[in-house]
C-alpha cells in the first residue's frame, strides 16, 4: 500500500477551509492508502502564541480531526512535538538543504514581509517539512496548490541526500509525489484571498448555525453584481465554489442558472448554501461534543498513534545515521 503523510498546524480552530482543502480528503484517502497524519505543533511555534492556548488548540485540533472522520484504527493520527526525530532529521537535512531553495519559497517571501524580525524557524519552515514526510518515507503527500512549491523542495532535499549517501546504491529516500486535493484552493469570505484565520475570513468548522449565518450574508459575491435584477457569473463568485464544495450537483447547477438568469438575489443563494453546509456540518458538530466529553478517549488515541509514528521514525533514522557515520 502507497503511504502518505499530511500535518495540519494548530495554530486556531479547524475551519472550512483545512476541512475542504484537506481534512475531508483525509477521510477518504485512510481507507486507500496507509495513512500518517500529524497535528504539527512544532510548526505553529513559528508564530506568536502563548503556551496555554497551543496546548488547547492542539487537542482542540485533535478532536475536530477525530470528529471529521479520521479513524485512529485506521489511520496514524499523533502530535508532531511527541516524536522527536522530526526535529533531529531536519537538522539533518539543514547540511544539505541550498540556503537559495529556502529563500525562493513563496509562502516565506510573504510571510517575512509582514514582519519587523524575521525568526530562522521560519526560514527553515520547509525544512522541517521535508523531514515530516521523509521520516516516514511517504510516497504521497495530498497538498492544495500552495504547497506544492514546499513539496517540491521535500524531493530537493531527498535527492540530495541520496546523493551524498547512498553512492552506488538505491536511493534510500523516495521522493515523495504531491496528491492535489479535489477542493484546491478554499477562498476567504472576503473573496480576496485564502481562507485564513489570521485574516478573520473564515468559518469554523464547529460554529453554530447562528455564527455561520452571520457570517456568511454579508460574505462577498460576484462584484459586478449590484442589484438584484443583475444576472451574475456564478464561475467567479466565491459562494459559488462553496455550493461546488457543499451542495449536490442538481443544487449546484440550479445555483448557476439562478445566478445568470437573477432568478434569485445573492441572499436567497446563501441561504441554501447554509441548508447544504447545515446537512455535512451538523454531524460533526455533535460527534465533536461527544468526543469532547471523553479525554482519555483522545489521549489513547493520540499515544497509540505515537507508538505507530515512533516505530517508523526510529527506523527511518537508524538507517541514516548509520549511513552518514553518525553513532
Amino acid at each position: 500500500m502507497p503511504r502518505i503523510f499530511s500535518g495540519i498546524q494548530p495554530s486556531g480552530e479547524l475551519h472550512i477551509g483545512n476541512y475542504l482543502g484537506a481534512v475531508r480528503n483525509w477521510v477518504q484517502l485512510q481507507h486507500e492508502h496507509e495513512s500518517i497524519f500529524s497535528v504539527v505543533n512544532y510548526h505553529a511555534i513559528t508564530a506568536p502564541y502563548a503556551a496555554e492556548d497551543l496546548r488547547r488548540r492542539t487537542h482542540e485540533m485533535a478532536v475536530s480531526l477525530l470528529a471529521a472522520g479520521v479513524d485512529p484504527a485506521v489511520a496514524t493520527l499523533f502530535v508532531q512535538s511527541t516524536v522527536p526525530e522530526h526535529t533531529e532529521l531536519a537538522w539533518i537535512f539543514n547540511t544539505v538543504t541550498p540556503l537559495g531553495e529556502l529563500e525562493r519559497q513563496t509562502q516565506f517571501k510573504d510571510k517575512a514581509s509582514r514582519q519587523e524580525s524575521v525568526p530562522a524557524g521560519l526560514l527553515n519552515y520547509p525544512v522541517l517539512q521535508a523531514a515530516d514526510i521523509l521520516l516516514y518515507l511517504a510516497d504521497l503527500v495530498p497538498v492544495g496548490e500552495d504547497q506544492v512549491q514546499h513539496l517540491e523542495l521535500s524531493r530537493v532535499v531527498a535527492r540530495r541526500w541520496n546523493e551524498k549517501f547512498c553512492a552506488g546504491e538505491a536511493p534510500y529516500f523516495p521522493e515523495p509525489q504531491a496528491r492535489l486535493t479535489p477542493t484546491r484552493r478554499i477562498m476567504g469570505l472576503d473573496g480576496q484571498a485564502k481562507m485564513s484565520k489570521s485574516l478573520g475570513n473564515t468559518i469554523g468548522l464547529l460554529e453554530s448555525t447562528d455564527e455561520i449565518w452571520a457570517k456568511l450574508r454579508p460574505a462577498v459575491t460576484d462584484p459586478a453584481r449590484i442589484r438584484r435584477a443583475d444576472p451574475g457569473t456564478p464561475e467567479v463568485c466565491n459562494i459559488y465554489r462553496l455550493h461546488e464544495a457543499f451542495s449536490p450537483p442538481s443544487t449546484v447547477e440550479h445555483v448557476a442558472t439562478m445566478c445568470r438568469t437573477a432568478g434569485w438575489g445573492c441572499l436567497d443563494c446563501k441561504k441554501v448554501l447554509a441548508e447544504s453546509m447545515e446537512t455535512e456540518l451538523v454531524p460533526i458538530r455533535r460527534r465533536a461534543a461527544e468526543i469532547g466529553q471523553q479525554p482519555a478517549l483522545v489521549a489513547d488515541a493520540l499515544a497509540d498513534g505515537t507508538r505507530r509514528a515512533q516505530a517508523i521514525a526510529r527506523s527511518t533514522m537508524a538507517v541514516v545515521k548509520e549511513r552518514m557515520g553518525l553513532p
